[in-house]
């Protein structure tokens, strides 16, 4: 038998023990996890519960639901507009702040804090935004929609997650409030 048909045939047999290895590890695992059933074929929750330790699930359930706004007034009162006019990098790839700025993928910023929803006539908001024009964008309302835009207003064209730390928020209303 010739050198490379034996190395082949050593090649052969180790990724037939590997194979076989990794079927019996899952197999056994299996047997040993019973995969989430229990002895009466009921599925039991996985993993180990620790005595003293918040359940995870109750508590994140009862976090969202208990998730109410942030109060952005105490926020406001220490807002830095230079850190705010820092934080618009976040949002130039989808819109300008230059007064008589164009439109991007998002409307023109200036002239937004204090105005109405939807006030820019040359662009094509959501139905979503559009049936809210008769509001204001107060900066308990800016600070709710830019903590999470889906959720404050479901619906809305807006593509960004959110700014969750309530001071960068203060910070970017209070630049964005500049711009008149």
């Amino acid at each position: 038998m010739s050198g490379n048909g034996l190395e082949f045939n050593k090649i052969a047999a180790g990724v037939l023990v590997a194979g076989i290895i990794a079927m019996v590890s899952g197999i056994t695992s299996e047997m040993l996890y019973k995969g989430g059933e229990g002895e009466h074929g009921k599925e039991e929750k996985r993993g180990y519960t620790i005595e003293g330790a918040a359940s995870t699930e109750s508590s994140t359930t009862t976090a969202a639901a208990d998730e109410k706004p942030v109060d952005i007034t105490s926020f406001m009162s220490k807002a830095d507009i230079k850190a705010g006019e820092a934080l618009i990098k976040k949002c130039t790839s989808c819109h300008s702040f230059d007064k008589g700025g164009k439109n991007g993928v998002g409307p023109n910023q200036w002239g937004l804090a204090g105005n109405h929803f939807a006030h820019k006539e040359d662009y094509s908001y959501s139905a979503a935004l559009s049936a809210l024009k008769d509001r204001k964008w107060t900066p308990q309302e800016l600070s709710d929609f830019l903590a999470n835009p889906k959720k404050a207003i479901p619906g809305n064209k807006m593509s960004f997650a959110g700014i969750s730390n309530p001071q960068e928020r203060a910070n970017l209303i209070a630049y964005l409030s500049t711009l008149k």
